[in-house]
């Protein structure tokens, strides 16, 4: 292919992408396919020669797409959001037109540039104060990594990346069970080894870290002795919502001298409306804050927002100078490769800068406040219908619920949310409870009316009457 023929595909890719968002809601949200069918139909060898466009897009369509799950369908209830909002495929789509590598400030001045730009405009929407600074990261999972190399550095006095952890006390981490398992993926790659990420006991409906069982752990730890290095709280926990008392572990980081690294991968985005603030109250004495605007916001993925109340903590556990990547004769200037893990570095605040012009803060604020109020009105309704039982109430959109039976309770709320996802018409995930398992239901697609959520009703009490 050359540009001219890009000329002409890209217009076709464009109406495809306009067809296919407008026909969602006729299609069933999670991929009907057995294990297996793609596979099978897909060529054992690669071709030797070129082939046609119309031939390579045909096959697109009829071997590709009904392998599919539509993340962006508006009645995608399951896990979290993955949001691809039209302006931001539009911004991608020039974005890898241009196809800059902005690992360095001179790599590209605008994309350096406009991502503390942009940042900035996301520190401020979601309330943090002025002295945090931001980066884009690929993801939570890529932010909370190097929330844990920083711990690693700092209780090490910054020699772990040089000596290596031989010889060193056993570095100790904090969290409860309610954090997102990339937290224990962070603590392998670290290092620090899965027996040194220490969970802490949880407490009340918030499931929240007990900080006095913090507090106790760490003086144990440092009696035994262990290097207590840093305590990763969250907002919005995967399964069901969990949120600390931020304040109150912050009180006891503060007094330990420990990092803190606040995940609110989903739940941040909410805080762009103040009225939601204070599930993460004492958030501004966090030394490490990340949110996904690729989740409930309607970036495309992947554009993580890492929030750093000292960034010079960061760049230097990570940071690498040798000659080739060094810019001479710019002062002051920014190389965010320097603040990440990988050196390469798309160009993610394009697409981030594009949908907040396009849709405002207000438009964004009305969007996730539907959201929260569809999802609180779709728990109060399955509370009241025959047989259900609702197991965590709503924090922010996503609740957890299960149906009652005589039988086992596990296998058949199993078996009722395999015939849910069966059906097609709305899509659900299950996660477990103090051991039992629950169906999990979170409003936040970004094209969602209050009609899918409602349709969500009749489908689950419907199926479960016919279970």
């Amino acid at each position: 292919m050359n540009w001219e023929d890009f000329r002409h595909w890209g217009r076709r890719a464009a109406d495809w992408a306009a067809d296919y968002h407008a026909g969602l809601r006729s299609q069933p949200v999670r991929a009907q396919v057995a294990p297996g069918a793609v596979l099978s139909a897909l060529p054992d060898t690669p071709p030797e020669g070129a082939e046609a466009m119309q031939a390579i897009f045909d096959d697109f369509e009829q071997t590709i797409m009904p392998g599919m799950t539509h993340w962006q369908h508006p009645r995608f209830f399951a896990y979290f959001p993955a949001n691809a909002a039209p302006v931001s495929v539009l911004a991608e789509y020039f974005v890898s037109a241009i196809a800059a590598q902005c690992m360095l400030w001179q790599t590209s001045p605008a994309a350096t540039e406009l991502e503390t730009r942009v940042c900035d405009w996301m520190r401020q929407a979601i309330g943090l104060p002025d002295g945090f600074t931001g980066v884009i990261q690929d993801s939570a999972s890529s932010a909370t990594l190097c929330a844990v190399l920083t711990m690693r550095e700092r209780a090490l006095d910054w020699q772990g990346n040089k000596a290596g952890l031989s010889g060193q006390p056993r570095l100790r981490v904090y969290c409860s069970a309610e954090v997102h398992t990339s937290v224990d993926r962070a603590i392998w790659i670290a290092g620090l080894g899965e027996e040194n990420l220490v969970r802490i006991p949880t407490h009340g409906p918030t499931r929240a870290m007990d900080a006095n069982a913090l507090r106790n752990a760490i003086v144990a730890d440092r009696a035994a002795g262990h290097l207590p290095a840093g305590i990763i709280a969250c907002t919005g926990g995967t399964s069901a919502g969990a949120s600390d008392d931020i304040a109150a572990v912050m009180d006891v980081a503060e007094a330990e001298g420990l990092y803190t690294h606040v995940d609110a991968a989903w739940a941040g985005s909410a805080m762009i409306c103040p009225e939601f603030r204070a599930l993460w109250a004492g958030v501004e004495r966090a030394d490490s804050v990340v949110m996904n605007p690729h989740k409930w916001l309607g970036a495309q993925f992947d554009c993580t927002t890492h929030f750093l109340r000292n960034p010079d903590d960061l760049v230097r556990t990570l940071a690498i100078q040798p000659e080739y990547l060094k810019t001479h004769g710019a002062d002051g200037i920014v190389n965010y490769s320097e603040w990440s893990v990988p050196l390469g570095r798309r160009f993610r605040a394009l697409k981030l800068w594009f949908l907040i012009r396009a849709h405002g803060l207000e438009g964004l604020r009305e969007m996730i406040r539907n959201h929260v109020t569809w999802a609180q009105d779709l728990a109060k309704r399955l509370e009241q219908a025959d047989g259900f039982e609702i197991v965590t109430q709503p924090m922010l959109s996503l609740f957890t619920f299960r149906h009652l039976a005589t039988a086992d309770l596990d296998a058949h709320n199993q078996d009722l949310l395999n015939r849910i996802n069966d059906d097609g018409r709305i899509y659900l995930t299950q996660t477990r409870i103090d051991g039992a398992l629950v169906i999990r239901f979170q409003a936040g697609a970004f094209t969602a009316t209050a009609e899918d959520v409602a349709m969500a009703y009749e489908v689950i009490t419907e199926l479960a009457g016919a279970g």
